[in-house]
């Protein structure tokens, strides 16, 4: 095989950003909506709707800022490029986790809390508490097996359920792919048809994931590496 067909057979540099891009993309429902309830509580202004956020600020101020650095950052993570340091020197990939693992539990745990003890939005039923809690938890647990899986220096195992973590984080952004056609071809959602479509995109946005991570497994060249690797 000559020169130039190794040249060709390699995958173009840009396209190695699509996924962050198109992640990043997705994250921009639940960032905007989280910059416009700062505003609502900086601004004082108390409704039927944000009565729960100012009865209680403190979980939904620490959630907010906490979803969209581990959003926006987490992103980046899927960037093979950004996985490699330096000789002597962390990578980039390294530096960002140390951030993204306690952001990630504050976004979670915060979430968990305000799902139970907040009270319900109209819209937001048994079932739709029920999933919060049960996707929240798994969040939770996903990142904690993460964190164990690289103090064992077990890579491979780390990034599968970090990005099993990641896409509960951003199903807040797969929600809207998921509703806005139910709307317009169904009509406006209920209390089951919302907690239903919710729940649909959670699962959604972690078959995804775990179709990567079967992908990344039937690839040669993963394969060929240990998953326990050396600092």
């Amino acid at each position: 095989m000559s020169s130039a067909t190794i040249r060709r057979s390699r995958p173009n540099p840009k396209s190695r950003w699509l996924a962050p891009a198109g992640l990043i993309l997705l994250s921009f429902v639940p960032i905007i909506a989280g910059a416009v309830r700062l505003t609502d509580l900086t601004g004082g202004q108390v409704t039927p709707d944000n009565a729960r956020f100012f009865d209680s600020p403190v979980p939904v101020l620490i959630h907010i800022p906490a979803v969209t650095v581990y959003l926006v950052l987490g992103a980046f993570q899927f960037v093979p490029a950004l996985r490699r340091g330096k000789r002597g020197r962390a990578s980039w990939h390294k530096i960002a986790g140390r951030i993204l693992a306690p952001t990630g539990l504050l976004a979670a745990l915060s979430g968990l809390w305000m799902a139970v003890f907040y009270d319900l939005p109209p819209l937001d039923g048994p079932l739709l508490l029920a999933l919060r809690l049960v996707f929240g938890s798994a969040m939770v647990a996903f990142i904690i097996l993460g964190f164990i899986a690289v103090r064992r220096r077990n890579y491979v195992r780390h990034s599968e359920w970090m990005s099993r973590a990641y896409a509960i984080g951003v199903a807040q952004g797969t929600i809207v792919v998921v509703t806005i056609p139910w709307i317009v071809l169904v009509g406006p959602v209920n209390e089951l048809t919302r907690a239903l479509l919710i729940g649909a995109s959670w699962v959604l946005s972690l078959a995804v994931a775990e179709y990567f991570i079967y992908r990344r497994g039937q690839d040669p060249a993963s394969k060929s590496r240990p998953s326990i690797q050396p600092a």
